[in-house]
């Protein structure tokens, strides 16, 4: 008997049409090391939202932004540093924890409320700076200024704003925070006058990321695939000529500093100003408790969402012993890797003061302005508030150590 052979075609045709709706089937272009984020949050045939109110969750906006920013604009804001590793680091440590869940607990009312400094916010989320808004939508920083207003969150503004600050607090409706980077002292000195003269009451100096250019590769290999002449956004001559910051100042006294700073910086800012001063980038308790020794207001535990530098250390696993060092004396605030609203409960849980979003946020921003930035805060309250309710947590100082377990 003659056996008829295969064929093969149908098979082929139907494997085919199970490749292009397959999520690897997106990450081939993307570098290994971010094929598994992408994964993570990706579902077979799940198309892009297409209205603000679709979206489910901020990972709906990730891939949205992706789609509508260029690709190096896309390789700035997603990329960490080398292999990615810390990157990666800050969402995987939010998976050796698990929420403790109360039963029959009143949690009809929650309060969310925290205070930092004397000013009481509507939720412990804060949006972290980030340079360059205007990468991201034509609004840039106001936008996400009158998002933070209409939903009562504090903002901290970078130093590369290409909004300038005035505008930014008038957008708010309060003098935002003010983060700084050193540009020498001649420079840092005009900064702090001038965040001064507009009302900022706390000067946040971001210490983790010791130069300016780091060896960001995802970045790299996303510029490689964008056609566009960069001179559609940047003036070759002028690099700092959207950095509103820069108005005025002289450019001739800019220094690359940041590697010389040591802690003898906060004496010098103390002299020089009146606002709180918090420190950015701390992560051991040996840096913890010189805070406390040289006089610091507040910390935020930060690694600068995995592109400051190659540490493999998420910022969830460095926070216990930052607060066990600073033993409550002054505000710790943390950021890097949050996306949940159960992300921020779990650092809440171990101490955090307040936590704080950056690549949400922009995300937000990109994919719809004002209204995506008031979405995205939105649902990660929403998310904290369930797991409140689900852990039996009316308020803020109910959540405690004993609220989460260890994987």
């Amino acid at each position: 008997m003659r056996v008829k052979p295969m064929d093969t075609t149908t098979g082929r045709r139907e494997f085919l049409k199970f490749l292009a709706g397959s999520p690897l089937l997106a990450t081939l272009g993307l570098p290994l090391s971010l094929r598994g984020q992408y994964l993570e949050n990706a579902e077979i045939g799940e198309k892009l939202i297409t209205q603000v109110d679709e979206a489910l969750n901020v990972f709906d906006f990730e891939r949205l932004a992706k789609e509508r920013l260029p690709p190096a604009h896309w390789g700035y804001l997603a990329s960490g540093v080398e292999d990615n590793a810390t990157l990666r680091a800050n969402r995987d440590a939010f998976k050796n924890y698990h929420l403790r869940p109360r039963r029959l607990v009143d949690v009809s009312s929650i309060d969310m409320g925290r205070t930092l400094f004397g000013v009481r916010w509507d939720s412990p989320i804060f949006l972290c700076p980030v340079a360059s808004q205007k990468a991201y939508h034509p609004e840039g920083e106001v936008a996400v200024a009158r998002a933070a207003k209409s939903r009562g969150h504090l903002q901290v503004l970078s130093t590369g704003t290409t909004s300038p600050l005035e505008d930014v607090n008038a957008a708010r409706g309060m003098p935002v925070w003010f983060q700084l980077y050193t540009q020498g002292w001649e420079i840092t000195r005009s900064f702090i006058r001038r965040a001064e003269d507009a009302g900022c009451p706390v000067l946040v100096l971001t210490v983790d990321q010791l130069r300016p250019q780091q060896n960001s590769e995802t970045q790299f290999r996303y510029i490689r695939e964008d056609t566009r002449s960069c001179v559609q956004c940047h003036d070759p001559d002028d690099r700092l000529k959207n950095k509103r910051m820069f108005d005025n100042v002289n450019l001739e006294a800019r220094e690359s500093d940041r590697d010389q700073l040591t802690w003898d910086v906060i004496g010098k800012l103390r002299e020089l100003t009146r606002m709180k001063i918090v420190l950015k980038g701390i992560v051991t308790r040996e840096d913890a408790q010189l805070c406390l020794k040289y006089g610091v207001d507040g910390i935020i535990v930060s690694n600068h969402g995995g592109r400051a530098q190659e540490s493999g250390w998420a910022t969830l696993d460095s926070l216990p012993e930052v607060v066990e060092a600073v033993d409550g004396r002054i505000p710790v605030m943390v950021d890097s890797g949050f996306r949940r609203g159960t992300d921020i409960f779990k650092a809440l849980a171990l101490g955090a003061t307040a936590v704080g979003i950056g690549r949400p946020y922009l995300w937000g921003l990109a994919a719809f302005g004002q209204e995506g930035v008031e979405r995205v805060l939105e649902l990660l309250r929403l998310e904290l508030e369930l797991a409140m309710m689900s852990s039996g947590a009316r308020t803020l100082d109910e959540i405690s150590p004993r609220s989460l377990g260890k994987q």
